[in-house]
C-alpha cells in the first residue's frame, strides 16, 4: 500500500504563487452594481470535462466559506523569528489567544458572515474555533442564486464530478463587512452534490499478503541462490518487513527508551478518512505479538463522527483507508511508545478530510500531526486558489503555535514515470506547503543486531523471472519511489535559502521556489514495516500481519522520532523545518547519496496475492536507479532532503540546536 491520493482532478496548467498569496474578492470600481468576484474559485478544467447535465436544484451541498487572517506577511515574518534557531525569540510559539488577537478575523467579521449566510438560507454547521473557516450547508439552488453560478455535473478522468460552470461572486448589495471577511469558498466544486451518506461504515478489507517468504528477517540474512544472479552476482531476498526494534535501535532510540524518553507528555494527532473499527483489538494484537508496551488508558483516542455520519465510501475506497489507519497508529507508537495518539477520523475522503485536518491544527488537538495522504500534483488549476489558501492559512497558523506538521510527499516521485515523461514532472501538495514538513522515503537496510547499515533515495524499478533470467534486463521498469522536486506553487521559504541549490530552486527558469522533501525516513516497501490488521480473507475474517511501505509509512515514523525527541527538549519543537535545515551536513543526520554499484534483491509474491495455491513469483528490484530527475547527492537533494535521522546523535544535535531560547 503506498500513499493515499484523495481527491482532486488532475490537469496539465501550472501557476506559481507567491509563499503568501491569500486571495479574496475583486470588484471594478466603476460598475456600482457589479457582483463581487470571488478570485479563484473557477473550475478551469470544465471545458475539457463532458458535461453531464444541471446538478439537481434540491440535492445537499455541503462547503466551506474562508475568512481572511489578519496580517498574513505579518505572520509569515513573525514566524521566521520564532522557528529560526540562531533568533533570540527562537521557540516562543503563540497560544491559540495569542494568535487570535493577532492574526484572526475579528469575531465582528465572523458574526457578520455568519449572519448573512444565515440570511441567505444557509445551514450554519459549524465554525472553527479561530473564526477562519465557517461550514456551511445548503441546497445546489441556494448556492446558484447566492454565489452566481450555477452548477453542473461533469464526466471528467473517469469521474463524475460537481463544479461551478463560472467563477464565483458575491451578490453587488453584500455588506462590505463581509465582502471583506471573505477569503474564499472551499468545496463548491469537489463533486459531493450525489454522493450520500452510509448507515455503517464497511467491514474489513479484503485481505492481502506482502512479505512472503523466502524473505531475510534483516539486511542481507538470506541469498536468492535459487534465482538467477543480478549484475554478476547472487543477491538477497527483500527482508519481510522491518519491526518496531529494529526501527527504534536502527535511528537511536533504544537507549533513550530504555530511559524513559518514550514521547511521554507528548500528543501526535493522525488524519485520515473513516474509522477502522477493530483499531483498538488490532493494535493490542500487534503490540503484543511484537512486545510493545499496551496503549494505556486515554493513550490511544479517537475523535470520529456518529455511525451515520460518513459518506462517498465507495468513491474514497471506504475501508481500504482501515490499512491506512492502522499503519498510522502502529508506526507512531513503534516509535513513541509513550506518547499520547489522537486518530481524528474524517467523514469522507473530500471536504470531510480537509475540515478534520483544519479542526485538527485549530484547536491544537496534538502537538505533532502526522497526514498520510495527498492531493496529488501541486497544479493550481486543479487544486484552485481558494484551496491551496485554505491550507496555507491553518498551516501558517499551525506553525505559528507550535504545531509540527507533516505531510507524506508522494510515492510517485516527480511524476515522470521514472523520467519518461518530463512534461508531468511536478511535486505534490499539501507536502510543499512552506509551512508543513515534507517527509520522503528511503530504502533501508537494518543488520542482524538491529543496527543501521545503510540507506538510499527510495526510487524501484522491477524485473520479472522469466524462466531463467530477469526480464526486462536489469534494472527494469520504473515503479515508484518517494516523492520530491520543484514546487509549482510557493516561492523558496526562508529556511532553505543557501541551504537547497539553486538548480533546484530555479529548475523552471524563474523566480526561486520551494522544494521538497524536507527530510526522509524508510518507504520503500521492500523493506517497510510489518503491521496487523483485522482483514477479510477467503478462509475467514480475522487478524493477520503484513509488509507495508510508501511515505505513509514515511511520515508517522518521523512523526514518532520526533515526540520523543520533543519529550528529550522538555519542549516542542514546533514548525521544525528551520531546525532541520540548521543541521544539513552535520553529524546529525545521514548525508544520503545513490549507491556507487547497483543495488538489488529479490522480491517472493504469491500469484494471488493471499496464499501459496496458485503458487507464487519472483521478481528483481534495483533501488535508487536514478532514472528520474530526482537524485540524491551530497548535500540537500531533492529525493531524501536534508537526509534521515542519525541515531543518536539526531536526538543530541536536535535538543542542543533547540535551546537557544530555553
Amino acid at each position: 500500500m503506498t500513499t493515499s491520493t484523495r481527491r482532486r482532478l488532475v490537469v496539465g496548467i501550472a501557476c506559481a504563487a507567491t509563499v503568501i498569496s491569500f486571495t479574496g474578492l475583486s470588484q471594478p470600481a466603476h460598475a456600482a452594481t457589479t457582483r463581487h468576484v470571488i478570485k479563484g474559485s473557477a473550475a478551469p478544467w470544465v471545458d475539457d470535462a463532458q458535461q453531464l447535465g444541471a446538478t439537481p436544484a434540491r440535492s445537499q451541498v455541503e462547503f466551506g466559506v474562508l475568512l481572511s487572517m489578519t496580517d498574513p506577511a505579518g505572520a509569515a515574518a513573525a514566524l521566521q523569528r520564532i522557528s529560526t534557531p540562531q533568533s533570540p525569540s527562537y521557540g516562543h510559539w503563540l497560544t491559540n489567544a495569542q494568535f487570535d488577537a493577532a492574526y484572526a478575523p475579528a469575531p465582528s467579521s465572523v458574526t457578520a458572515v455568519r449572519s448573512w449566510l444565515t440570511g441567505q438560507g444557509f445551514t450554519i454547521r459549524g465554525t472553527l474555533r479561530s473564526g477562519m473557516y465557517v461550514e456551511v450547508g445548503g441546497t445546489a439552488a441556494q448556492v446558484e442564486s447566492t454565489f452566481g453560478s450555477s452548477l453542473n455535473q461533469y464526466s471528467y478522468q473517469g469521474q463524475d464530478v460537481r463544479a461551478n460552470a463560472q467563477v464565483l461572486s458575491l451578490p453587488s448589495n453584500v455588506p462590505t463587512d463581509v465582502s471583506g471577511a471573505i477569503a474564499g469558498v472551499v468545496g463548491v466544486d469537489e463533486g459531493q452534490a450525489l454522493k450520500q451518506p452510509a448507515d455503517t461504515l464497511p467491514g474489513p478489507p479484503d485481505g492481502a499478503r506482502d512479505g512472503v517468504a523466502p524473505c531475510s528477517t534483516y539486511y542481507g540474512q538470506k541469498t536468492a541462490t535459487a534465482q538467477p544472479k543480478a549484475y554478476g552476482k547472487h543477491v538477497p531476498y527483500v527482508v519481510c518487513g522491518y519491526g518496531p526494534q529494529q526501527y527504534q535501535s536502527a535511528y537511536g532510540e533504544s537507549g533513550l527508551l530504555r530511559n524513559g524518553i518514550s514521547g511521554h507528555g507528548v500528543t501526535v494527532a493522525i488524519t485520515d478518512a473513516y474509522a477502522s473499527p477493530t483499531l483498538a483489538v488490532d493494535t493490542h494484537q500487534y503490540n503484543q505479538v511484537h512486545r510493545q508496551p499496551q496503549f494505556q488508558r486515554g493513550q490511544l483516542t479517537q475523535v470520529v463522527p456518529p455511525a451515520d455520519g460518513y459518506g462517498s465510501i465507495d468513491d474514497c475506497g471506504g475501508n481500504g483507508w482501515y490499512g491506512e489507519e492502522t499503519l498510522d497508529v502502529e508506526a507512531v507508537h513503534a516509535m513513541a511508545p509513550g506518547a499520547k495518539v489522537v486518530y481524528v477520523g474524517a467523514t469522507d475522503c473530500f471536504g470531510g478530510l480537509d475540515e478534520a485536518w483544519a479542526t485538527t491544527i485549530d484547536n491544537h488537538v496534538a502537538d505533532i500531526v502526522t497526514n498520510s495522504w495527498t492531493d496529488g500534483v501541486d497544479d493550481l488549476a486543479d487544486l484552485g486558489q481558494d484551496y491551496i489558501d485554505f491550507y496555507q492559512q491553518f498551516s501558517l497558523e499551525a506553525a505559528l503555535t507550535g504545531i509540527t506538521v507533516n505531510f507524506s510527499s508522494g510515492d510517485d516521485g516527480d511524476h515522470t514515470a521514472g523520467g519518461t515523461d518530463l512534461a508531468s514532472k511536478t511535486a505534490e501538495f499539501p507536502a510543499d506547503l512552506p509551512y508543513v514538513t515534507g517527509v520522503g522515503g528511503t530504502s533501508v537496510q537494518i543488520g542482524r543486531t538491529n543496527q543501521w547499515v545503510g540507506e538510499h533515495g527510495w526510487s524501484n524499478a522491477y524485473s520479472q523471472l522469466a524462466g531463467t533470467a530477469w526480464d526486462p534486463a536489469p534494472p527494469g521498469d520504473y515503479s515508484s519511489g518517494g516523492g520530491g522536486g520543484t514546487s509549482q506553487l510557493f516561492g523558496e521559504p526562508f529556511y532553505q535559502r543557501g541551504v537547497v541549490p539553486s538548480s533546484l530552486t530555479d529548475s523552471d527558469g524563474g523566480a526561486p521556489m520551494r522544494v521538497v522533501p524536507d527530510i526522509s525516513m524508510p518507504g520503500d516497501p521492500n523493506t517497510g514495516m510489518i503491521v496487523g490488521e483485522t482483514q477479510a480473507f477467503p478462509d475467514g475474517t480475522y487478524w493477520d500481519q503484513y509488509r507495508i511501505g510508501g511515505t505513509s509509512l514515511s511520515s508517522p515514523l518521523m512523526a514518532g522520532l520526533l515526540a520523543v525527541a520533543d519529550q528529550d527538549a522538555h519542549h516542542s519543537l514546533g514548525f521544525v523545518n528551520p531546525l532541520y535545515y540548521a543541521m544539513n551536513g552535520g553529524r546529525g543526520l545521514h548525508d544520503l547519496v545513490a549507491p556507487s554499484s547497483p543495488l538489488s534483491e529479490v522480491r517472493t509474491n504469491f500469484v494471488n496475492g493471499v496464499d501459496s495455491s496458485d503458487g507464487l513469483s519472483y521478481e528483481l528490484r534495483t533501488t535508487d536507479v536514478q532514472s528520474s530527475t530526482l537524485h540524491d547527492v551530497p548535500g540537500y537533494d531533492n529525493e531524501t532532503g536534508v537526509g534521515s535521522p542519525n541515531g543518536p546523535s539526531f536526538f543530541s544535535i536536535i535538543v542542543a540546536k533547540s535551546k537557544f531560547a530555553h
